[in-house]
């Protein structure tokens, strides 16, 4: 099990790739991997949870998903209600504090009902901060950031001299949590698919060959494992030239 003490990270962001190639290799359709990568990610939330990460953050479904099949699309909104509806109450008892991110407005009105439950009930928890991506693209994240902050400018509220980049941060979907130390990308593909660009300037990046599907706790480990061999510079030189 991965030891968060000893170096390991505050933060990990995963995209969680691969249910759809993992079920074809089955002779399966996608629906049978998109089921399986749920269960997969109540996996890592549990396996996170017990080694004390104090954020984590999924992309469950992208701003760019809803141009897929009117089919899967449908599937995979009622897996999210449906998940929604029996997990809460075990994220709750495990003291987890869950938040969404992202446009809800073209989510049903039964998915957003229970998303603003499962914040409610969880507010003021103090374990695991779970960060579901819905809907999201960091892309139309910074662009909302933007207007909000011409509007103001406009508005004579704010001077445009004082817009740095820890104002920018703050008002970002994430902007209460520190940004990620480790990104995770599992099924093979090496891109960020327009998730959390801003917080990921300095992330630590892993790309796993594995399918969602067959990711567990034990590739979480290897994950943290690994970041925890990296030197983080932010743009320095390492230790040893500085000697």
């Amino acid at each position: 099990m991965a030891d968060l003490a000893a170096g390991g990270p505050q933060h990990v962001a995963i995209i969680m790739d691969g249910n759809g190639r993992w079920a074809r290799a089955r002779g399966r359709p996608r629906g049978f991997g998109h089921r399986a990568g749920g269960r997969a990610a109540r996996a890592i939330i549990e396996h996170a949870s017990d080694i004390g990460l104090p954020a984590l953050t999924l992309y469950a479904f992208s701003s760019e998903n809803w141009r897929r099949p009117a089919s899967e699309v449908s599937l995979l909104m009622e897996l999210l209600l449906g998940t929604l509806r029996k997990e809460l109450n075990e994220f709750h008892r495990r003291g987890a504090r869950l938040r969404f991110i992202g446009d809800r407005s073209r989510f049903s009105p039964d998915l957003r009902e229970e998303m603003s439950r499962g914040e409610a009930l969880t507010a003021t928890n103090a374990g695991l901060c779970l960060n579901i991506a819905l809907g999201y693209g960091a892309q139309q994240d910074l662009t909302r950031v933007m207007r909000e902050l011409a509007a103001e400018v406009a508005a004579g509220r704010l001077r445009a001299e004082d817009i740095n980049e820890a104002r920018i941060a703050a008002r970002l979907a994430l902007g209460e949590l520190p940004d990620v130390d480790l990104f995770v990308r599992t099924g093979g593909e090496v891109r960020l698919s327009n998730f959390l660009l801003w917080e990921l300037a300095y992330t630590e990046l892993y790309f796993s060959q594995t399918y969602w599907p067959d990711f567990g706790p034990a590739d979480l480990d290897a994950a943290i494992d690994w970041y925890r061999g990296r030197e983080r510079r932010f743009g320095m030189v390492e230790a040893s030239a500085c000697s």
